[in-house]
């Protein structure tokens, strides 16, 4: 199984940009694991807010392949603690047979077509973080998942 965060917009912080890459590195000893970016869109002044989520649908449903496990990282979505979310994954390893892909959105978040196409949802935290942040906070969850179902020293209960 493949693992994906699929991101709409680069990371700008340079701080956050070499913690996000050092996670993943560090994630890819476990698991196929990487970040796609899709370009965030541009002039979007002129767009209402449900204008902006639907052309970010369309990139986002781009991105997806036939057979995908898409999940999406929402604010109303299911909350687990770090344990949890390492079974969840152990699960996800068994039953996903293509590619296991994190939805992060944009701004304003998801349009329905997109709400329509997940799985599953998952928040991080009842707390609003930046999109920059969020990324950072998701790739540290996931290796420090890969860690609990490794036995690595990382975690501590």
């Amino acid at each position: 199984m493949k693992t994906t965060l699929l991101v709409i917009g680069r990371t700008v912080e340079q701080h956050y940009v070499t913690a996000i890459n050092d996670y993943i590195q560090r994630t890819k000893r476990y698991i196929s694991f990487d970040m796609e970016v899709i370009p965030e869109l541009k002039n979007t002044k002129s767009l209402s807010m449900e204008q902006q989520k639907e052309k970010e649908a369309e990139l986002i449903c781009k991105a997806i392949q036939p057979g995908d496990f898409v999940v999406l990282l929402d604010e109303h979505g299911k909350e687990m603690r770090s344990i949890e979310f390492a079974e969840w994954m152990k699960r996800k390893m068994i039953t996903v047979n293509k590619r296991l892909v994190f939805v992060i959105g944009g701004p304003y978040g998801f349009s329905q077509k997109i709400y329509d196409l997940a799985s599953e949802k998952i928040s991080m935290s009842k707390m609003t973080f930046s999109h920059q942040m969020i990324r950072l906070i998701f790739v540290e969850q996931i290796y420090r998942a890969m860690t609990i179902l490794n036995n690595g020293p990382y975690h501590h209960e």
